[in-house]
């Protein structure tokens, strides 16, 4: 008897959901009726658009040169850098475990 009660409510409850729709997509489509031709719909107007602050000047305008200019280099220049990097590196963290030792 319970489940019968719980299926009845439950179909009650989604005619009165599926009318609740019905009445607003009608009340819906007559806003839209009396709307002007040519009216343009609420919130349709576009935002301005606000430029990032890195691509303005000091004076706010915007800047139209190019940011970033990457020069090409060769595979064994930029290995030659990265081994330079490496190098260095070691060499501050070998000093810094000698300081590390000493204290």
């Amino acid at each position: 008897m319970l489940p019968l009660l719980y299926i009845i409510a439950f179909t009650v409850l989604a005619f009165l959901a599926v009318g609740n729709l019905l009445r607003s997509l009608m009340t819906l489509g007559a806003q839209e009726l009396r709307r002007p031709i040519g009216y343009p719909p609420t919130g349709a107007h576009r935002p301005q658009a606000v430029p990032h602050p890195e691509l303005l000047d000091a004076a706010g305008n915007l800047i139209r040169e190019p940011l970033l200019v990457v020069k090409s280099i060769s595979v064994e220049e930029a290995r030659d850098r990265l081994n330079a990097l490496y190098d260095d590196g070691s060499e501050l963290s070998s000093q810094d475990d000698n300081l590390r030792s000493e204290a």
